[in-house]
């Protein structure tokens, strides 16, 4: 097993590109011609949330080390003039613990963050690579659903398991959709529907062992040269948890996010929009997200929104 830093070394990265202060990272390749090429993927403007419920009935999915969302109602009912009555509530979230978006500063190796900040820095919040820089920016692209599990015929891929950069490519062949430059690339693995059905004690039996992505040569080249500039999938880690390239454990955040500046997406809800392209075989679209301005934040969840 390698060092990360090692096997790392001599892969692509964005690093300086867009100058020495950039803390937007790949988010610079979504300008204005980016935006209305989205737009233009619009044919009958039906929309569609890929944010999970937060307190599901049938619970929420979160990550072994965080808690699920705390929520309380703070006022039932408060009189104001005229008659008119109010409800107010708080919620305690993580922001890693509902579908949400990474900041550049949420991973590091080596004591480096994206662009070379120094990882001290993040004592006490971020003061560089913060999400709230995502939130300035907002995000609009054209994106491309690759629904891996469709493609391979089951109702999830299973724990664990590799999804190969030729998977990629023969889902898109299968669905006939192009992968161009700085398109937002989506993946379904279907994983989540194994919590929905069969519970937290199930999906974690192997502790955190989801299926998905992992970092290979060829596949940090290929991300490199279509300009990504958003990844993300319906698991936790939006990739394979336990590398079966590299012996290491989400390999793919300190490359995406690390080297080329990725905005890295997780726990999406992607069931009903995969259905809606499995029926009329369009699967790209637009995709809209914007982001709590946390300053010094992590992440920041979000409820991303898809005009098709």
């Amino acid at each position: 097993m390698k060092n990360i830093g090692e096997l790392l070394k001599k892969s692509p990265q964005n690093w300086g590109r867009w100058g020495p202060e950039d803390e937007l990272g790949a988010l610079n390749f979504l300008g204005s011609p980016e935006v209305l090429r989205g737009i233009t993927t619009i044919k009958d403007g039906n929309t569609f949330t890929l944010g999970q419920h937060i307190r599901d009935p049938r619970g929420d999915l979160v990550g072994q080390r965080r808690r699920p969302t705390g929520y309380h109602m703070v006022i039932d009912e408060i009189g104001g003039s005229g008659g008119v009555e109010y409800a107010d509530d708080m919620v305690y979230m993580y922001t890693h613990s509902t579908t949400h978006i990474d900041a550049l500063g949420h991973a590091w190796y080596d004591g480096k963050m994206y662009n070379g900040f120094a990882a001290e820095t993040t004592n006490g919040g971020l003061p560089r690579n913060s999400i709230h820089h995502v939130g300035n920016k907002g995000i609009v692209g054209r994106a491309v659903l690759l629904d891996v599990a469709r493609y391979k015929g089951v109702e999830w891929i299973s724990e664990g398991e590799e999804i190969t950069f030729e998977d990629l490519l023969n889902t898109a062949a299968f669905q006939r959709v192009s992968l161009d430059k700085r398109d937002i690339l989506l993946i379904r693995t279907g994983f989540y529907q194994n919590f929905l059905k069969n519970g937290s004690r199930e999906y974690f039996k192997n502790g955190l062992n989801e299926p998905g992505i992992t970092y290979t040569d060829e596949l940090a080249r290929w991300f490199y040269e279509q300009e990504i500039p958003v990844y993300g999938t319906d698991t936790l880690g939006s990739e394979q948890t336990h590398s079966t390239r590299t012996g290491t454990t989400h390999v793919l955040h300190p490359y995406l996010i690390t080297r080329l500046g990725v905005s890295m997406v997780e726990n999406l809800w992607l069931e009903d929009l995969a259905a809606a392209c499995a029926e009329d075989r369009r699967y790209d679209f637009c995709l809209m997200i914007g982001t709590l301005k946390l300053m010094g934040g992590t992440a920041s969840p979000i409820n991303p929104i898809v005009i098709r």
